[in-house]
């Protein structure tokens, strides 16, 4: 027998070939998902890996003499969520004092808000708006991890049906006709743990790093609401 020709009747070209509209939905669909969380999982570590580096210039922030070059010594504004937190703590203060200041004798509703409450509250919405950001794409990981090996064993059990009904209709089990649609069953099967291993790896990878960058976001948020309201406990005295 020749070895090319055998290597030819048994490849993945030889599957796609002898594949139904259903096993090739399948394999599309488990390519497609594939494709899909590595560009997610590429894309968030990249992300992360340029946070990661910008909290490193926390230490500076607290250094300056000002707030104002404070805010200047961060850098990448677009994507710097410690500067977006300080920019947001020093805003909603301003307000409230301005607020405060114009509506002494006015019972609005902002009267009955400390300026604490008021502090934190606005840097609470600003660090879950961050947060909800950093997990944008995890939802797609965690349900191609879960979703994968199922696809791909429904993938198993359709070439499984192929092999029974080839061996119903020639009265044969013999291997050249049946390995066929057995060795699609056992693609079907592969692909989906290829796609599912590298999904469910970068979701518990991306989860952690998000849990230590968040875990450093609220050490950050509780030192700007002290130094805030320390701020503001002088001015007034």
């Amino acid at each position: 027998m020749n070895p090319t020709t055998t290597s030819s009747e048994f490849g993945i070209s030889h599957f796609w070939a002898s594949g139904d509209t259903i096993s090739h939905f399948v394999a599309i669909l488990l390519l497609l998902m594939s494709i899909g969380s590595w560009f997610v999982l590429i894309t968030k570590l990249i992300h992360l890996w340029k946070i990661k580096s910008l909290s490193k210039e926390v230490g500076g922030f607290w250094k300056q003499t000002s707030w104002q070059d404070g805010l200047n010594y961060f850098t990448k504004p677009d994507i710097n969520p410690f500067q977006q937190l300080a920019i947001t703590a020093y805003r909603i203060t301003q307000e409230h004092r301005e607020s405060t200041e114009a509506l002494v004798t006015n019972k609005s509703l902002s009267k009955h808000l400390t300026a604490q409450d008021w502090l934190a509250s606005a840097i609470k919405s600003e660090l879950d708006a961050i947060i909800k950001s950093l997990q944008n794409g995890l939802a797609f990981l965690a349900s191609t991890g879960a979703t994968a090996p199922f696809i791909g064993l429904f993938g198993t059990v359709w070439g499984i049906y192929h092999a029974l009904m080839v061996i119903g209709l020639t009265g044969s089990a013999s291997l050249d006709q049946v390995a066929g649609p057995i060795g699609e069953a056992l693609v079907m099967t592969a692909l989906g743990l290829t796609v599912a291993i590298p999904a469910v790896l970068g979701y518990n990878a991306l989860n952690k790093a998000n849990r230590d960058l968040v875990n450093e976001l609220k050490h950050f948020a509780e030192d700007l609401h002290t130094f805030m309201m320390t701020t503001s406990t002088d001015k007034r005295s």
